[in-house]
């Protein structure tokens, strides 16, 4: 399929942001599985890095490669972290979450020097919203929560598994996915989702990628944050 290749394409173009000796934020998806996959083959190859997984799928993952995996509390600072996106706006402003593991990835990317985001080219947009957005809730909370982002205007949905159970995140949370349309300030949307108690953490990250490679047939398009 020409997504997977273009997202084999990205994940590739990103090694070469990664450098012997580093500590490595390892993503989590389709793409971002890609990179650990290639990141494998470099290790069995004499790369030497550590790496910091943003969930127990990657962590498994990884350490099926061989890759030598620590945690945030051996290690604080990260120098380059490599993850996918749902979407990624003109700004780099990312909405993340679909696979997930926004609250691992949203920590591991605030400690890390260099956000790289790969991605195939449908996950480049003009204006954030047409992928629903993800917000990690404490079970408590969710009734409230749920229906305070409704009043904003929000579709809510609860995250469910093909099981039809709620989806449970690696920290033991639920999530909503809250389908706003186009999101017309995406930096406002965040302030006010943050300051809700009973949010843990939503999908937006601004101001966090530093750099972001889409696939987009065979060629590569990179955009660099400004500033």
């Amino acid at each position: 399929m020409a997504n997977d290749r273009e997202k084999e394409a990205a994940a590739r173009a990103s090694l070469q942001y990664v450098k012997d000796g580093q500590v490595v934020g390892l993503g989590t998806g389709s793409t971002a599985a890609y990179f650990i996959k290639l990141l494998g083959e470099k290790v069995q190859k004499g790369l030497r890095i550590r790496g910091i997984p943003t969930s127990e799928r990657s962590r498994e993952l990884a350490l099926s490669l061989g890759i030598p995996v620590i945690t945030l509390d051996e290690c604080q600072e990260i120098d380059v972290t490599v993850d996918g996106a749902d979407e990624v706006d003109p700004q780099l402003r990312l909405i993340k979450g679909g696979g997930g593991a926004l609250l691992r990835e949203k920590i591991v990317a605030s400690v890390t020097k260099q956000m790289v985001v790969v991605a195939d080219a449908s996950k480049q947009v003009e204006r954030l919203g047409k992928f629903p957005l993800p917000v990690e809730v404490i079970r408590f909370a969710q009734a409230v929560i749920a229906k305070r982002i409704g009043a904003l205007g929000a579709e809510v949905k609860l995250r469910m598994t093909s099981e039809g159970t709620p989806f449970v995140t690696d920290e033991n949370n639920h999530i909503l996915d809250c389908r706003f349309g186009e999101i017309r300030d995406a930096d406002a949307l965040a302030r006010t989702l943050s300051d809700m108690p009973g949010i843990v953490e939503h999908g937006l990250f601004i101001g966090m990628a530093s750099v972001v490679l889409f696939a987009r047939g065979n060629e590569i398009v990179e955009l660099k944050r400004r500033g």
